[in-house]
């Protein structure tokens, strides 16, 4: 896929990765409603599977197109959010604490740190967005302040996240006997569609409001 250069083209790649995705949640609710009772039972269970693979592949998605896109401008990191300038050091630091750094070493990071506001934004670091297979509420509201996204506007959603969601999902991937009901089915296609969409806003909004840029 080519790389989000505009802001539409950032708005068009967001939105085809997310399309194909209701697509197919929504494809399946159909299937479902129309299944006899034992087929609906495993395609319930299958729901479950799909949901979160959207959810999390979505995710992932986004907030990396987004990274990629303020990348893509090779802003100074003094004219940039200062979220942006901690994500730069933040792999470091995570080596650094589980490594046995010298005190010589660990100054000179801090150093680094304080001088390198005239560094300018241009790569993004892959492990920024890691989804670590099991995208709970708590790996999401880490995605969510690399990104700048309040995590505070989904914490509504947080016990559907890990527990309607993640834990059905692990349960069903790790071979256990869970049953979905048929009640359950529009809570679960319609909040995560709904989260999806409110992530993908939300970033859409960073762009075209310029939010990415320091105050």
């Amino acid at each position: 896929m080519s790389k989000p250069y505009s802001d539409t083209d950032f708005s068009v790649q967001i939105i085809e990765d997310r399309s194909w995705r209701l697509r197919e949640i929504s494809d399946l609710k159909t299937a479902i409603i129309r299944a006899d009772d034992n087929l609906r039972l495993v395609l319930l269970r299958a729901m479950v599977a799909i949901c979160y693979a959207h959810w999390e592949g979505y995710v992932r998605f986004a907030a990396r197109k987004y990274l990629e896109y303020v990348a893509l401008r090779k802003f100074q990191y003094r004219d940039l959010d200062r979220q942006f300038l901690r994500n730069y050091f933040l792999p470091r630091l995570s080596t650094l604490s589980n490594s046995k750094a010298s005190v010589v070493e660990r100054c000179a990071l801090v150093d680094e740190i304080l001088t390198s506001s005239e560094r300018r934004f241009a790569r993004v670091n892959e492990d920024l967005v890691n989804t670590k297979a099991n995208l709970s509420f708590d790996v999401f509201s880490d995605i969510c302040l690399v990104c700048s996204v309040p995590s505070q506007d989904f914490i509504d959603k947080a016990a559907f996240v890990d527990v309607f969601l993640l834990k059905r999902r692990n349960a069903i991937a790790h071979g256990e006997e869970t049953f979905v009901k048929i009640e359950d089915l529009d809570e679960l296609a319609n909040d995560t569609v709904m989260m999806m969409r409110a992530f993908g806003d939300a970033l859409e909004n960073h762009v075209y409001l310029k939010d990415y840029k320091s105050a």
